[in-house]
């Protein structure tokens, strides 16, 4: 495996993340580089907290990270590995919990997962990863790319935490803060990907004292403004009553009686009326509005019930639009209107330069396939009643074993959440259920210039972005659900040109990586949540 040589002048003191939080050896050994994620309790409360909010919202809202695999043009297979210290394994520990979940069936082990973030941009992402031995049963293993931003700054992601057997907001077993993260020297300062491994201490899980939540009916305008994603509607078909009211006067009664916030609709739309509205006995109105003239639009009378054609003259007034100009914006302004460029008017105050559009409601005409509804709104509240410990990670789900300088071309089973869409634009997955493949690494290297890849295992596997970070298991076990993890999902290839992925590749792990992981695996976190 390649060194790159640091550069002289003492810059591997320089860095200031090699010191922060390593004890010991790991100090001394010019492969290790750490980084703290969140250093005390009240980082680690926020960043739970974040996470947790309004049902786990900005969960469902995260979307996958991945680094942009178009960019890799030219990858090459050639030549072997040579392990650079003798073979050796980690045992694997199981949970001490036998948890039922629909995010897997019988084959998936409980120890993989998302670990979710916040990048340099502010936004959301998520990659994937499991909970692995270590002396403190706190560790999880991913991809170094998603510890360090390596699309922006370099720096280590925001908001990091750990949710194993995650399922579409879910988290069964709890949210793991991670504390610290160990990654080799030549990926956190190089962008060396045949680095591209960390190895994550968390704190204890914390998890809601109490789920239990109420359901409240609120209006349509209320249920809109509200931010959360922990609301639903309900809806109802009118039909025809025999001897009682049909359908379209149940529909014209409630929308005229209660409002627009009410939340009567109609689907299957007959013929779009003339901008402003027509004469017909029981058009039906949308949130449509259409842009009309101002003569059009003053004809319109909010006031007179649109249903009754002997008052009715013309649609709903909608909204004016008032967009201030410049003088010179004036002057073209009305060679436009002149022109017929312009449908509202162009107008001259003691304010200013103006032009005014104007809107009114649009209307349909009843067809036969016309259907209506009564919705219902609704949001969930309640449920988030305090957060309590739920224990070190490893006793919860187990922790996968780790394998070192291995023999290539062993059979592996790999695991994780892909997402994102094919280079053809296909987008299989949904990045909310995990997903997993199965085969023997290949015998060559792979080799991607552009990344300072020189010796990475690669696997046919038809995955997308968001699989990354998840773990490499070679001699996976169904039943016991563990194996040992000897890679992780780095970057993604089109072998065959076809604009659709079908190989992965990893990391080689040899004793610089055992090195990395002897240090996480010795560093300590425990709870931050008091008493």
């Amino acid at each position: 495996m390649k060194r790159i040589l640091l550069p002289a002048g003492g810059a591997l003191l320089a860095t200031g993340l090699l010191a922060a939080g390593l004890a010991g050896s790991a100090q001394a050994d010019p492969d290790i580089d750490s980084a703290t994620l969140a250093a005390d309790v009240k980082t680690a409360t926020e960043t739970v907290n974040y996470w947790l909010a309004s049902n786990g919202e900005a969960m469902k809202k995260a979307t996958a990270y991945y680094y942009d695999h178009k960019d890799v043009q030219k990858v090459v297979q050639k030549g072997g590995y040579v392990a650079d210290s003798k073979p050796s394994l980690v045992e694997p520990i199981g949970g001490g919990k036998t948890v039922t979940s629909k995010s897997h069936n019988v084959n998936f082990p409980k120890t993989i997962g998302k670990v979710f973030f916040q990048g340099s941009d502010g936004k959301s992402y998520w990659c994937s990863a499991t909970s692995i031995q270590g002396n403190y049963r706190n560790l999880v293993a991913t991809a170094g790319s998603c510890v360090y931003d390596v699309r922006s700054n370099d720096d280590v992601m925001d908001k990091w935490v750990f949710v194993p057997m995650y399922y579409d907001g879910k988290a069964p077993q709890g949210i793991y803060v991670g504390k610290q993260a160990f990654t080799h020297y030549d990926f956190s300062n190089y962008e060396d990907f045949d680095r591209d491994y960390a190895f994550v201490t968390v704190y204890n899980g914390v998890g809601f004292t109490s789920t239990s939540a109420s359901e409240k009916e609120v209006s349509k305008s209320a249920y809109d403004a509200h931010p959360g994603t922990n609301k639903k509607i309900k809806s109802v078909e009118l039909k025809d009553i025999p001897g009682g009211k049909t359908a379209e006067q149940q529909y014209d009664e409630g929308r005229d009686k209660y409002g627009p916030n009410a939340g009567y609709r109609a689907e299957g739309f007959g013929d779009k009326l003339p901008a402003g509205g027509s004469n017909v006995e029981g058009a039906i109105a949308t949130d449509d509005e259409v842009e009309v003239t101002k003569a059009v639009h003053g004809a319109a009378d909010p006031k007179k019930d649109p249903q009754d054609s002997k008052t009715w003259k013309n649609g709903d007034q909608g909204k004016v639009v008032e967009i201030a100009l410049t003088e010179a914006e004036y002057k073209q302004a009305l060679d436009d209107k002149a022109a017929g460029k312009v449908l509202g008017a162009v107008e001259k105050d003691a304010k200013g330069y103006w032009l005014r559009k104007y809107y009114v409601v649009q209307w349909y005409k009843v067809s036969k396939g016309t259907r209506y509804f009564k919705d219902s709104f609704f949001i969930t509240e309640g449920g988030q009643t305090g957060l309590k410990d739920l224990g070190k990670l490893g006793d919860n789900v187990g922790g996968q074993g780790v394998a070192f300088s291995q023999k290539t071309g062993q059979t592996v089973r790999t695991f994780g959440y892909p997402y994102a869409k094919h280079p053809d634009g296909s987008k299989p997955f949904t990045g909310v259920t995990p997903k997993w493949c199965y085969g023997k690494t290949g015998s060559k290297a792979t080799k991607v210039p552009a990344l300072k890849i020189e010796e990475h295992v690669s696997l046919k596997c038809t995955v997308t972005g968001g699989y990354n970070g998840g773990p490499w298991l070679m001699k996976y076990s169904n039943a016991k659900r563990m194996g040992y993890v000897n890679g992780v999902t780095s970057v993604l290839y089109d072998d065959d040109k076809n604009e659709r992925w079908d190989h992965i590749s990893s990391p080689y792990f040899d004793g610089e990586t055992a090195a990395v992981y002897k240090a996480a695996s010795a560093a300590a976190s425990g709870t931050y949540l008091p008493g």
